[in-house]
């Protein structure tokens, strides 16, 4: 993979000045759902039963983070490029 077209990338990403309505749909959406998923945890881990109350990151990670970062991945990855054809 070439890390120019990664670095290319997460630059055009963290320009939020030069994102269209539909980028900062997707990326808001992206945000809340990890902030929800994490809301969900935090409140799962206070109402166990158990004796450890702590934050499940683990949970937070595979329910929150992945489903919100993984069609990126793909966008990223079949996004037709023009200098590639």
């Amino acid at each position: 993979m070439n890390l120019d077209k990664i670095k290319e990338f997460t630059k055009n990403l963290i320009q939020l000045d030069k994102l269209n309505q539909k980028k900062r749909i997707l990326l808001s959406a992206s945000l809340g759902w990890m902030i929800f998923i994490g809301y969900l945890t935090w409140w799962n881990g206070i109402k166990s039963l158990a004796l450890d109350k702590s934050f499940r990151w683990d949970e937070w990670f595979w329910f929150g983070v992945v489903p919100a970062v993984v069609p990126y991945i793909f966008y990223f990855i079949w996004k037709n490029n023009s200098s590639d054809q």
